[in-house]
């Protein structure tokens, strides 16, 4: 027998599969590490800061619906932060999605199964990681609002 013929089958290809396992790295590393460094690059402003231009936001809307007349919000320029926020987000998503599609493609080719699914699990972990922040930010908005509306209904 030949040396060909003892090995049997040739190994699959692991290209698709390792490129989407990189590529749902790179995803989860969009997804969580910007929730930790953009805070400490660009800082938010102080919470007293916060509250007193949200006061003075409702007392201008309020006394624009006293006159009569349409309340004009002003423009406010993002930060360099949260621009930054949004740009980490959507690459964080748009990897995710990539990976995912990579290990389809890797099953379509009938690569190895482990490496396509270590991408599909890290590309869906790096999308339930943005979803769940931006959900955690709507539960925190509903609070503040929840709370707000108690404290208006007191006077």
């Amino acid at each position: 027998m030949t040396s060909s013929a003892a090995t049997g089958s040739a190994l699959p290809s692991r290209r698709l599969g390792i490129i989407g396992s990189i590529v749902g790295v790179l995803a989860l590393m969009a997804a969580v590490l910007p929730h930790w460094v953009v805070p400490m690059m660009f800082p938010p402003p102080p919470a007293d800061q916060v509250i007193v231009d949200t006061g003075h936001r409702i007392k201008d809307r309020v006394i624009a619906r006293v006159k009569g007349v349409e309340y004009q919000a002003p423009k406010v320029e993002k930060s360099a932060g949260r621009r930054w926020s949004e740009a980490a987000s959507a690459t964080a998503i748009s990897l995710g999605l990539l990976a995912i599609l990579l290990s389809v493609l890797s099953l379509i080719f009938r690569e190895e199964r482990l490496l396509a699914g270590v991408a599909a699990i890290l590309g869906t972990g790096a999308i339930a990681i943005e979803i769940s922040f931006v959900m955690i930010g709507a539960l925190i908005l509903i609070a503040i609002l929840y709370v707000v509306a108690n404290i208006i209904a007191l006077f």
